[in-house]
């Protein structure tokens, strides 16, 4: 079985094994990269998107007036 033959039987594997590990390789180079993470402490939370305010809720009713 020579060189030939061999990629045309074996050319999906191949192609895909070889794209897997560059795949995770660069995955891999990425996660691991300190210059990507951010600091805990310099990270700022934004805050959280309002889809629905509330009304404010109705004042008290007036106290009725003593009079003597």
């Amino acid at each position: 079985m020579g060189l030939r033959e061999f990629w045309h039987n074996y050319k999906v594997l191949i192609v895909m094994g070889t794209s897997l590990g560059l795949i995770h390789w660069g995955w891999h180079s990425l996660k691991t990269n300190p210059l990507l993470h951010k600091n805990r402490d310099d990270y700022i939370p934004e805050p959280g998107i309002v889809a629905y305010v509330s009304p404010p809720p109705p004042p008290p009713p007036a106290a009725p007036a003593k009079s003597k």
